[in-house]
């Protein structure tokens, strides 16, 4: 890597770490029912964490696309807040370290930020790569939350212990993907797991989506975490979505349908069942409107 990229990276310590688990949700791309962000940020009140390192802000954001925040205080200007990429590292419950790496998506210079992102994973011997992230699917919210995953070629036995898309789909990539095949490059086995939220509540909070990630990256990762405080709240939103459901007959009819199609379906996630981003907005458009059926 050149020289010049190792600046755009800053270390603010260099811990002795015991074949880390990196955790990735980078914010900016899909996240139904902010699954992804709700478990991370759950993780991060759960567990003590210290700043590895950030990334250079001015490189690899575009601060327009993602203003500074501005602190006034009676008229004074008083501080600007920017975005920023941080790598933190903690400890599970049982003492297992693990690293995280959060903030914005970049705007700019993705293969600049693979290579850092690849370089420091192997500096500290990151041991397994797990991405979290969510997209709306065609599932009813009276069924658990199903999990796949997504991997390199490299990467693929790690795919027989979480569900998978099967078939051919084209769809457009965020950061996890080009993290996957560079994390490939350098022989660091990574997965990342896709939590599939129920179509028609895919704006709004859905943290059942939130528990299964955090699930299933204790599974995978053998790490010992706690998704308990999402458990109420995943109830409550599971009630509030009963409750529009049930008082429109349309919409009880589309949510039995999907019932009656996950209970016959088992294994892979065919192609065919992730609507393009077009299906997805006017299927959510018209169910906000009161049409779906």
């Amino acid at each position: 890597m050149d020289d010049e990229i190792y600046d755009r990276i800053i270390f603010f310590a260099d811990p002795e770490l015991n074949d880390p688990v990196l955790v990735v949700s980078l914010e900016g791309w899909i996240d139904a029912g902010a699954g992804a962000s709700t478990a991370m940020s759950t993780l991060l009140s759960s567990i003590a964490t210290e700043t590895l390192a950030t990334f250079d802000t001015e490189y690899f954001i575009d601060q327009r696309a993602r203003r500074p925040m501005v602190r006034i205080v009676d008229g004074v200007t008083t501080e600007l807040t920017w975005p920023e990429i941080q790598l933190r590292y903690g400890r599970d419950r049982d003492g297992a370290d693990v690293l995280f790496l959060v903030g914005p998506e970049p705007d700019f210079h993705w293969s600049d930020f693979i290579d850092v992102v690849c370089d420091a994973a192997s500096r500290f011997t990151v041991r397994l790569v797990v991405g979290l992230g969510a997209f709306p699917a065609p599932a009813p919210h009276t069924r658990p939350v199903r999990v796949i995953g997504t991997a390199p070629v490299q990467s693929a036995h790690l795919l027989s212990r979480v569900g998978t898309v099967e078939g051919e789909i084209e769809v457009p990539a965020g950061i996890n993907a080009a993290l996957e095949l560079g994390f490939a490059d350098v022989n660091i086995d990574v997965l990342t797991l896709w939590a599939r939220v129920p179509h028609y509540v895919a704006s709004m909070s859905y943290p059942d989506a939130a528990a299964a990630l955090i699930d299933g990256l204790a599974g995978i990762a053998g790490l010992s975490l706690d998704a308990s405080t999402l458990r109420t709240a995943a109830d409550e939103a599971r009630a509030r979505v009963n409750d529009l459901v049930l008082n429109n007959p349309e919409h009880s009819s589309m949510v039995q349908d999907l019932e009656t199609a996950v209970d016959q379906s088992e294994g892979p996630v065919a192609a065919e069942e992730v609507p393009t981003g077009d299906e997805l907005a006017a299927e959510l458009e018209r169910f906000l409107r009161g049409e779906a059926g």
